[in-house]
Order: C-alpha cells, then sequence, then structure tokens
C-alpha cells in the first residue's frame, strides 16, 4: 500500500491552506487595485 495514498490528507490541506491563500491574495490584491484605480484617475486628468 503506498503511504501517500491516504485520501484525507489533500482535502486537509487545501481546507488549512484556503484561508491562507485568500488572505495572501487580498494583501497583494487590494493594493494592486487601489493603485491600478489611481494610475486611471491620473490619466483621466490628461485627457481633459
Amino acid at each position: 500500500m503506498n503511504p501517500n495514498s491516504n485520501s484525507n490528507a489533500p482535502a486537509a490541506a487545501e481546507d488549512s491552506n484556503g484561508g491562507s491563500a485568500v488572505l495572501a491574495w487580498l494583501f497583494v490584491g487590494l493594493p494592486l487595485a487601489w493603485g491600478v484605480s489611481q494610475t486611471f484617475l491620473k490619466a483621466l486628468a490628461l485627457f481633459k
């Protein structure tokens, strides 16, 4: 029997990493979205 064939292991790993993955995406994504929106607003001023 393969010791890595535990069917519960992948599900447990996904559950424990899901919350931290969401936090990591928010940690990167929110400042990125803010920066893109600020760049867009400043670029609009060039075309007025």
